[in-house]
């Protein structure tokens, strides 16, 4: 018997010593309510199964009296009545009659606890949907409407400017009208009302949302089946990506003979969904990490995979064997009217397989696997379907075509009724542009990308059909053999090299990127890809053998996935300072005025910063006109020294560090050497293999994992850039804008997060866009007034910074290289900035000086207000977490 003092114990959370409410089934471990929020959230437990501690110690739920009979409680549920039900109730007439009446029949009378389990398993994936990804990112759109509203009084203004004018012929008509127009019409029409109409409907809806989660998972023990089942009655509100709301417009163009109409009625049109933009809520991890891979039975190897959920995927071989398995690798369900072919199934998003059989019509499986039907017949013997693919954001299926008689190839694209609505087939001088597609996809922004063996290459065209480009491999590899391809969510185009053996990422313009991932032990020679849109997974299968690998590169910003995320922007909204909506990092931080010194470091051992390289928040690598790179910390301490760098490169950018803290450098003989992080390994990365170029300076992109070297020729005043892949592998060289050379002297160097290389170079910042294209050349505000450029960086907002040696000063410039401000000058903690370095993760910035041995930290971005609130608020009425912990008793 339990007393009052019977000992009790509390569950913590495995992750924090928080007190657990909710349970991981797939980990498994307990988690506090904080916790669990972070592990709905993170990209790599998103598809993880967290219920609240009550559904796994199969809590009874309390027993609840029947209002008809005061002896008995509720123990069934009347599912075709959706009402709950005592043993009386399921026996009285009335309600027999009552089904009788509506010619229902029987009703069919079930365990309450049944009908709640059953229900709660029906909308599990609605629930999943409102914790990973409505709460997550709607309120990331609250700050836009505030912008919609300056956006939409300019846009009238302009408007209505125009129309008095044209109207000039007609004053005095345009004078009646107008009056009538602000009393009768203004009034009823405020922008401002509007907008905050917009922004109040937004707040009640994610209310609303929290509301449902709450209903869901009951987190305290005063739980009850017939509170939910009761709940649910209604329609659940369709939850979507993005919230449907309209934005204020006018009309384009007006004439004399439409003043008075015009005037008259200004039209509102729609400009579709307010949207976030991916860029604002993903971004690369420094590399791919291995999540899972598994064997699968059934099939010789993989020549195509599509991705069903993030446990399971249909995978194709040469043998006609198209097979559903699991993450055991065990087939599940198989295909068995399949034709061979390489992209010839896709997965639709009600989980349905479009497949091409072996009469080349194209067949829908259901979702249950048992039903079969024909959704495009083949009707031209001439052409055959060889690729499928299903557009996420369409709906639409794009199919690659071939003609066996004319060796050539098209894309028709089908509706979800299976209408033919589109052929691409020529570019715009008629030529063909396909010899015969063997994979298909669609990127966000509407193109069609096609993997075309025959020709090596890569063919992409726009959403309309007007050829775009042609990715025919880098620069320095001759042949390209393209096999499977995909898109991400960041509009990345990711295609297997047969050639190289590796998964190259090339932007949505076709520039190369990166090797995404090369040949490896766990999978060997890739050869298909499938994206996985919910979870932001690669899934990658082998042409070697019957192995699929799943891969993460993608992951959520920080900035929306700590404590202090977005939900915290509902107590306030505050007002943005442009007038357009934000993009990227610009919906998360802003410039602080003017830029706050956080501290100043005397470094021992150096006697000025000609260069400097942070490492964390507290560590730096600091390297003066004597060149050796010392370590040190916020003491100024030395905590290590390089004793082999090269002493020749006075004043450049000799060093960098990686995403793995590990010391990149220039050494004595001019090769690139790494010092591991413990700094006890040095090995040599790139092997100086031509005498008469030798590096000046290197940057290691945290974007791309690239490593960008400057180099300069020893003979004459010529200078080029080189990027190497993680392994070492050389993958571009930038030299010369339409026959001239860019560079002179590359002594500092970085990227921009749009890709740009930045160069500081004799009396000029070069820059290039990623291909190598001139973009601009900075020589000083005014241009051409004597810059000195020294140490250079760009920050999370793409601003471009440079110490100017001329001025004593730390130049901002935009990513187009238009001058915004001198953010730092001559001061007595600075000295001369010679030297600087962003830390990505802090968004602090490090200043060396010229004249002395001081490195001074910088803060001037913070975070946009909206996301940095400390309270989420809490709708009256509804307690959005409880703070009961989960008891067991002893």
């Amino acid at each position: 018997m339990e007393t009052a003092s019977t000992p009790c114990k509390v569950h913590q959370c495995s992750k924090c010593p928080g007190d657990t409410e909710y349970y991981c089934v797939s980990c498994p471990c307990d988690l506090c309510p904080q916790c669990k929020e972070n592990h709905v959230l993170d990209l790599q437990t998103i598809d993880h199964d967290v219920v609240s501690h009550r559904d796994k110690i199969n809590f009874i739920p309390t027993q609840e009296i029947c209002v008809r009979h005061p002896s008995h409680v509720y123990t069934k549920y009347c599912e075709p009545c959706q009402v709950p039900v005592c043993n009386s109730c399921s026996e009285n007439q009335s309600h027999r009659f009552r089904s009788f009446l509506f010619g229902q029949g029987q009703h069919e009378i079930m365990d309450i606890q049944v009908a709640y389990k059953t229900k709660r398993q029906q909308h599990r994936g609605t629930i999943h949907t409102i914790r990973s990804e409505a709460l997550f990112y709607r309120p990331v759109l609250l700050p836009r409407i505030k912008t919609d509203f300056k956006t939409c009084r300019t846009e009238f203004s302009f408007y209505q400017s125009e129309m008095l004018t044209k109207a000039q012929t007609l004053k005095h008509l345009i004078d009646y009208i107008k009056n009538d127009f602000m009393c009768n019409v203004f009034c009823d029409f405020d922008f401002k009302h509007r907008c905050l109409k917009q922004k109040k409907e937004m707040i009640i809806h994610i209310v609303s949302l929290q509301a449902y989660e709450l209903r869901y998972i009951q987190p305290e023990f005063t739980f009850s089946a017939l509170q939910f089942l009761s709940s649910i009655k209604t329609a659940l509100p369709q939850i979507h990506p993005t919230l449907h709301t309209s934005q204020l417009s006018m009309t384009e163009s007006l004439n004399k003979e439409d003043v008075m109409e015009s005037l008259s009625a200004i039209q509102i049109t729609e400009r579709g969904n307010r949207r976030v933009g991916n860029q604002c809520l993903l971004k690369l991890t420094s590399g791919a990490e291995l999540h899972q891979s598994l064997t699968v039975t059934g099939v010789d190897c993989c020549y195509h995979i599509s991705c069903v959920t993030s446990d399971r995927v249909w995978v194709s071989d040469h043998e006609n064997n198209l097979i559903l398995t699991d993450t055991t690798g065990v087939p599940l369900h198989r295909v068995e009217d399949s034709c061979s072919g390489y992209g010839l199934h896709t997965v639709n998003s009600e989980s349905e397989l479009i497949y091409i059989d072996e009469d080349y019509n194209i067949n829908k499986l259901s979702k249950d696997m048992k039903t079969t039907t024909t959704f495009i017949k083949r009707t031209d013997s001439t052409w055959g379907p060889w690729c499928v693919y299903w557009s996420p954001s369409t709906g639409d299926l794009l199919v690659g075509m071939y003609n066996c008689d004319t060796k050539t190839g098209k894309v028709t694209r089908y509706n979800q009724s299976g209408q033919h609505t589109q052929t691409i087939q020529h570019d715009n001088t008629g030529r063909r542009l396909y010899s015969g597609p063997n994979y298909i996809t669609e990127n966000n922004n509407g193109d069609v990308v096609v993997s075309v063996w025959s020709s090596g290459a890569v063919v992409v065209t726009e959403r309309g059909g007007r050829h775009r480009f042609s990715y025919t491999g880098l620069p320095s590899k001759s042949i390209l053999e393209p096999r499977g391809i995909c898109t991400d969510a960041l509009s990345h185009i990711l295609l297997c090299d047969y050639t190289t053996k590796t998964v190259q990422m090339l932007d949505k313009d076709g520039q190369f990127l990166s090797h995404l991932l090369t040949e490896s032990l766990e999978m060997r020679e890739p050869w298909s890809l499938s994206y996985d849109v919910n979870t932001h997974r690669l899934w990658v299968g082998s042409e070697d053998n019957n192995k699929v690998c799943v891969y993460r590169y993608i992951t959520r910003q920080d900035a929306l996935t700590d404590q202090s995320r977005v939900m915290e922007s509902l107590s306030g909204i505050p007002t943005p300072g442009t007038e357009k909506p934000q993009q990227g990092n610009q919906c998360l931080l802003k410039l602080m005025s003017p830029p706050e010194l956080l501290h100043a470091i005397t470094v021992t051992d150096v006697h000025h910063c000609f260069h400097i390289s942070c490492v964390t928040s507290d560590r730096v690598w600091v390297s003066d006109w004597r060149i050796n790179p010392i370590l040190t910390d916020t003491t100024g301490v030395t905590l290590h020294r390089v004793e082999d760098s090269c002493s020749d490169l006075f004043g450049t950018g000799l060093h960098t560090v990686n995403s793995e803290s590990e010391l990149i450098y220039i050494d004595r003989n001019y090769n690139i050497n790494k010092l591991s992080k413990d700094m006890n390994t040095t090995t040599t990365f790139i092997k100086r293999t031509d005498s008469t170029w030798r590096p000046l300076c290197v940057y290691w992109s945290p974007s791309t994992g690239d490593l960008l070297v400057g180099m300069h020729y020893i003979h004459t005043d010529t200078g080029k850039v080189t990027r190497y892949n993680q392994s070492g592998q050389l993958t571009q060289t930038i030299q010369y804008d339409t026959g001239l050379g860019l560079y002179s002297e590359p002594r500092y160097i970085t990227e921009n997060n749009n890709g740009d290389v930045v160069v500081s170079d004799d009396g000029a910042v070069v820059v290039t866009e990623r291909g190598g294209r001139h973009r601009f050349s900075y020589t000083g505000p005014p241009s051409g007034s004597g810059l000195w450029p020294c140490g250079i960086c760009t920050d999370s907002l793409s601003h471009i910074l440079l110490c100017d040696y001329t001025t004593k000063t730390v130049h901002m410039l935009d990513k187009d290289g238009q001058f915004l401000s001198h953010l730092l000058t001559k001061s007595q903690e600075t000295g001369k900035p010679y030297s600087l370095s962003n830390d990505v993760n802090t968004h602090r910035l490090w200043v060396g000086s010229w004249n002395n041995n001081k490195v001074c930290v910088y803060r001037y971005i913070t975070r946009q207000d909206a996301l940095t609130y400390e309270h989420r608020p809490r709708p009256d009425g509804e307690a959005m977490y409880s703070s009961t912990p989960a008891v067991e008793w002893r």
